[in-house]
């Protein structure tokens, strides 16, 4: 069954989609979700894209900013780390309303795995 989303979301709308990303990951990793706050904001910051080494002009779908699980030691007391999800940014690269909700999905799983201390090339070599 085709998912009929319009393109320009409503933020309630978009949310409901990375809640619904976040709620299809296996139950062995939303067990060891920590200390983590997942947000949907816009576009990125300038500063954001700059510590990340990302050009202005380009786009960044979704962020994790914080201590991966797997670097962890003598955790305690810290803010929560934080995963953004961009919803222009993904608007931008997906034509289809069913891609916008694959895209969500992806970059959820994605930053989420950078959480439990994947690398983006980690990721790559596993296809991710």
């Amino acid at each position: 069954m085709e998912v009929e989303i319009p393109k320009g979301l409503s933020r309630d709308e978009f949310e409901q989609l990375v809640i619904e990303a976040i709620d299809s990951l296996p139950q062995e990793f939303l067990d060891r979700l920590e200390n983590v706050d997942i947000v949907v904001e816009s576009v990125p910051t300038r500063a954001q894209l700059s510590q990340q080494g990302v050009p202005e002009d380009s786009l960044l779908l979704g962020l994790y900013e914080g201590v991966p699980l797997t670097a962890r030691e003598n955790y305690g007391f810290v803010l929560p780390d934080k995963i953004t999800i961009f919803q222009e940014s993904i608007e931008a690269v997906c034509p289809s309303p069913d891609e916008i909700v694959q895209e969500v999905r992806e970059t959820v799983a994605h930053e989420i795995a950078h959480h439990f201390g994947l690398s983006d090339e980690a990721l790559e070599t596993l296809g991710l």
